[in-house]
Parts: C-alpha cells; structure tokens; sequence
C-alpha cells in the first residue's frame, strides 16, 4: 500500500496492484471562489469568507495525478471533493471519463452520466470489487448538528494488503466505533480540519475525534488528511500537530 496525498481529501492510492484516486479535487487554485460566492453556506466563523478556494495549488499537474489511474472512488458529491461547475450541473472536468468511477447512490449516478462518465458504479455495504480488492461501504456523520448532505466511508480489504478505513467526511460518532470492531483497519485516513458551517455545525473530525480514533483502534496507523485547503477549517496541521502533542499521542500518529 502506497498513500499518496495530493490535497484537501484526494489522495492517490496504490493497494494490491491498482492505483485509485479518491476525491479527485483538481481546480486550481482559487477556482471554486469563497464562501462569500455561496450565502447559502453560512460559515460558523466568517474571519475567511472571503477566502478563495482551494487554498493551495496541487503539486503536480492535474495531469500527473490521473496518470495511471484505475479507478475514481467519490465518498461524497461536495464541491471540495469533485470539482463541479455550478452552471451546467457537471463535474469531473479534469478526469478521464473513460477510467470507471465509483459513488454512494443513484443520484450522483445520474450526476455522473450527466458529466460524460462511462463506467459508473455504486458501492455496496456488503462489498464490490475491484478485480480481488473489495470496497465496502461504511456508514459517516457528515456534521454535528445535522447532517450535511449524505457521505460515506470506505474500507479496502485485499489477502495481500493491510485493511485500510477511508473515514470520508464524518464526525467521531457510533457508526464509526463500530466500523474499527468490525473490521479492525490497520491504517486509518481520517478528514480532520474540524471544518464547521453554521447549520450543521462541525462537519468532519478534529483532534478530539482523532484521540477517540485513536483509543478505539490503538495499533492502526492514522493519517492526518484534508488539511489546510478550506476556509472553513477550525485546524492547520500546524495547530492539529501542537494539539496531538499535548495530548500525547504525536508519536503514535
């Protein structure tokens, strides 16, 4: 297993042979706009609403980061995690709509074929396949207050590979207890910014979360992602890094 960050939540992930680009976030800079293009959106804490997202550049062209791509796995239609242009109803403008994509529900199907994407799946609770890889379909909390859309996780299973559990946007909550007992992952990305919007309150995790993940699934690897690309964010690595510290967990993480 190779992670690969790239930004906010994309990452580009090698498991058992295949590469698999999740999230895949690929505007430019600024392109998305600030949240003051979006009133419906009310932020929390306005100090950024006129902050463009994303907040950063990819690291490499958008064409380096789909090269070699297998297959695109979308734990959520949101506009941090699949460009989308607001006018047409289409997304995934940098994608090769020839490589297959992989979604929560029929809606974003129908979103899908609307974008020119040829091959369309849907993931399943009890697993579909990649070849030998299994994808399994675990349930997230996308906001303290009330949810924020519907959202997913992910867990990878392979006889060859470590489990890994994709947390997708989502809170601490008992869904995600029991996703850890169940299949018991060894390596663990968890979105952990603590993005919140007035209306729903925290969207994803923050260092709170990420010491229950922790205490509940004490020899898994956790990674840090969706860092640093989003105006809405409570956290920067910077002070997520400090907080771990204080908590005495740094080195385990």
């Amino acid at each position: 297993m190779n992670i690969q960050q790239i930004r906010n939540a994309t990452l580009r992930i090698e498991y058992a042979g295949k590469i698999f680009l999740i999230d895949p976030w690929l505007a430019k800079k600024g392109a998305m706009g600030s949240f003051a293009d979006f009133p419906d959106s009310k932020m929390s804490d306005p100090t950024n609403l006129h902050v463009k997202m994303p907040m950063c550049e990819l690291p490499f062209p958008a064409e380096e980061v789909i090269s070699g791509v297998n297959a695109y796995l979308l734990t959520h239609l949101h506009p941090d995690h699949f460009d989308m242009d607001p006018v047409t109803m289409t997304g995934g403008h940098s994608l090769d709509k020839n490589t297959p994509i992989w979604v929560q529900n029929d809606t974003e199907v129908n979103f899908m074929k609307h974008s020119g994407f040829k091959h369309i799946g849907i993931f399943s609770e009890t697993g579909t396949h990649v070849d030998d890889i299994t994808i399994i379909k675990v349930p997230a909390i996308h906001g303290t207050e009330k949810p924020c859309g519907p959202a997913c996780g992910l867990i990878l299973k392979h006889p060859s590979e470590k489990t890994l559990y994709l947390a997708g946007d989502t809170i601490w909550c008992e869904d995600v207890r029991n996703t850890l007992e169940q299949y018991k992952p060894d390596v663990i990305v968890a979105n952990a910014c603590a993005a919140s919007l007035l209306d729903f309150g925290r969207l994803i995790m923050d260092d709170h979360d990420l010491v229950s993940l922790h205490d509940a699934c004490p020899t898994a690897a956790l990674i840090a992602s969706h860092m640093d690309t989003v105006a809405h964010a409570a956290l920067t690595r910077r002070t997520l890094r400090e907080k771990l510290a204080r908590k005495g967990i740094l080195e385990d993480f």
